[in-house]
């Protein structure tokens, strides 16, 4: 089986990644070309330009470029579309390639939308549609995480009893950090959120605002406890993530070093472990990729499953909606809008512009 492969939102130049921008269509297309059973095809992008120059880096035909998606799409009829546009962008465009009646399977960037509704929509027109939706959450395929899992699995720390990240931020990193609980946990729902956050000066990540600290704290449906402390507040963890068990604990590093620690009620199975890079393979990205191709290719989930990252979004939405009510939040979530871009829109959060802006 093969697969025609086209991407949405190419960007500027590769080498220059920014908070405005990480051209995060060459690292897809790079993963994509790894494959045999992969061929790429078209590409968009609103700035022609950048459209031109990806199409000469991968070897994609001229009349495969385009400004409009949509054209595309009609053009070129591809099985899976890479979607790498800024997060606002994500829900409108997933919703189109699928109601286009062409893709079989998206995979698009994270976060997932810069709303809860957004969200939602976007995973249940995919679910009617029958196109695969996947999300680039792939630290999951990382070593360090792996290797903690496996040990979490084996029971060298007992019963799991509480996931503490301090890692980035609670949205656009922190999509990948509260997705990481959740495969620690497997892949549980919570059942409720209660969070505070700060919001002083200015943090726009690819359009979109991000707190500058955050303490939030959840609970699954199966009794595991989850929190994150961000910013400032970084320091109440040891670690990047902290895995708590009733026999003992694991850190997981992956800021300024890669490592997992095991420090268990048994000196014996205590233990750390390093590694020189965070997929030893390939990327993660290309383990990522890998994985949603051999997906459609069997018609299975795959681990970056819509409804793996709704979970995740659903926290982190709790958690800010939480701020919003000064009060816990119980799931499901009943709201369709971003509570932190809300309150910076109508005043009650006032960002201070950041330096040099």
């Amino acid at each position: 089986m093969s697969f025609n492969v086209a991407f949405v939102g190419t960007g500027a130049n590769p080498d220059e990644p920014s908070v405005d921008g990480f051209a995060m269509a060459y690292r897809h297309a790079a993963a994509y070309e790894r494959l045999e059973d992969c061929r790429l095809v078209g590409c968009a992008d609103i700035v022609r330009e950048n459209a031109a120059a990806f199409a000469e880096e991968y070897d994609i035909p001229a009349e495969g470029v385009f400004e409009d998606y949509e054209e595309m799409l009609t053009a070129v009829e591809p099985d899976i579309v890479s979607i790498c546009t800024p997060p606002a962008t994500h829900a409108n465009l997933v919703i189109g390639a699928a109601e286009s009646g062409v893709v079989d399977a998206i995979h698009c960037e994270k976060p997932m939308a810069l709303t809860w509704g957004g969200s939602r929509r976007m995973a249940d027109v995919c679910e009617e549609r029958g196109v695969k939706l996947t999300f680039n959450h792939m630290r999951r395929f990382g070593d360090p995480f792996r290797v903690a899992k496996r040990r979490l699995d084996d029971g060298v720390i007992g019963d799991l009893r509480r996931i503490e990240y301090a890692w980035g931020n609670f949205y656009d990193n922190g999509t990948h950090a509260v997705d990481m609980c959740n495969y620690f946990n497997d892949e549980h729902r919570a059942e409720w959120v209660i969070g505070q956050l700060d919001y002083e000066t200015e943090d726009i990540r690819f359009g979109t605002h991000n707190e500058n600290q955050i303490l939030a704290s959840w609970e699954y449906e199966n009794g595991v406890h989850g929190m994150a402390s961000t910013g400032p507040g970084a320091d109440a963890v040891d670690s990047d993530w902290r895995l708590v068990g009733t026999d003992g604990f694991i850190d997981v590093y992956l800021t300024d070093r890669l490592a997992v620690q095991v420090y268990t009620v048994d000196p014996a199975d205590c233990e750390e472990l390093t590694f020189d890079k965070l997929a030893s393979e390939a990327s993660c990205i290309d383990l990522a990729v890998a994985d949603v191709v051999q997906a459609v290719e069997e018609d299975r989930e795959s681990e970056l499953c819509a409804r793996n990252a709704l979970n995740a979004t659903e926290i982190i939405f709790a958690g800010y909606e939480s701020a919003r009510r000064r009060g816990r939040v119980d799931l499901p979530l009943d709201i369709d809008d971003n509570p932190l871009e809300a309150m910076v829109e109508s005043g009650d959060l006032s960002p201070a512009p950041a330096d040099g802006d």
